[in-house]
């Protein structure tokens, strides 16, 4: 099986054209296999890119456990360049299925490939039930938030790790995050209470959890546990969420730039639209092929 190992802002998988190549029987395990970083490719899980009915391809995501996730927002950067580079739809405006829905990415081509990506995310989701989440919503908000709230959005809400009480704003971007704020980055926030933030019984399933240290009103720092890979390089949902978290909290504002361990990514929530726009880098490192 041939497969192609890829990266945005250091956020890396490994994928797999299924245009071309026929769809793994096993894919949690082939997803666990080959993605462990000693005895595989390596990679923070796999995506498969399928054809799809409804756009120019599907992207489907697994964890580096196994476990299917609804988006990834480095990893669709990645599918774009992929479609584009190779081949399977040489338009500069994708639409790329997901299992958070369809989304639509602007690419910037250099040279005959495309270099940075402007993902359109869509509206962020902010009633706790749908997150999911079993955190009380908040009646105090930042300034500048969308009248399009429908319930009360879970904003510096208290949660008790190992008697720690964390201040955690939520937000779903199709998959589940949860933002506590902190004055300094450390192993001790992001390996310490990541792993316990996601697995904690008030998310229903699992959550990640960004943990987030403020330059400036329009700069951040932050970085991610993520729901079934541990640390990652970069999250594209979780910087969306966090741009949400900021201004639902009055922290930023609408457009930030966000700084992850694997590079930047820019964050737009749009208030006439209420979608969120994302642009960064997606990079090809190399491919080969899988004997198993």
């Amino acid at each position: 099986m041939r497969f192609t190992k890829m990266h945005g802002a250091g956020n890396d998988y490994v994928y797999v054209d299924c245009f071309n190549e026929k769809v793994p029987q096993d894919i949690p395990d082939l997803a666990r296999r080959i993605s462990d970083r000693h005895f595989g490719v390596g990679g923070d899980g796999l995506i498969l890119i399928h054809p799809s009915d409804v756009a120019d391809a599907r992207m489907q995501m697994l964890n580096a456990d196994g476990s299917e996730a609804e988006m990834c927002g480095n990893g669709i950067r990645c599918v774009a360049k992929y479609v584009y580079d190779h081949g399977l739809a040489r338009s500069q405006n994708l639409r790329i299925q997901t299992g958070a829905g369809i989304l639509a990415l602007d690419l910037e081509v250099v040279d005959g490939l495309a270099k940075r990506i402007t993902v359109d995310m869509g509206e962020p989701i902010l009633e706790p039930h749908l997150i999911p989440t079993t955190l009380s919503g908040s009646d105090a908000t930042g300034t500048g938030t969308t009248a399009a709230l429908t319930a009360k959005p879970v904003i510096d809400a208290p949660l008790n790790i190992d008697g720690q009480e964390l201040a955690v704003t939520c937000v779903s971007m199709g998959n589940p995050h949860c933002i506590t704020y902190v004055e300094r980055l450390s192993d001790d926030w992001v390996l310490g209470l990541g792993p316990k933030v996601e697995n904690d019984s008030h998310f229903p399933n699992r959550v990640n959890a960004e943990f987030v240290e403020i330059i400036s009103p329009d700069e951040i720092r932050m970085r991610v546990w993520e729901r079934g890979s541990g640390e990652t390089w970069a999250c594209g949902t979780g910087a969306c969420a966090v741009c949400v978290a900021g201004v639902l909290s009055g922290r930023t504002g609408r457009e930030i730039l966000a700084h992850l361990p694997g590079g930047d990514l820019r964050l737009a929530w749009r208030e006439d639209t209420n979608h969120i726009f994302m642009t960064g880098p997606a990079e090809e490192v190399f491919s080969g092929d899988w004997p198993g």
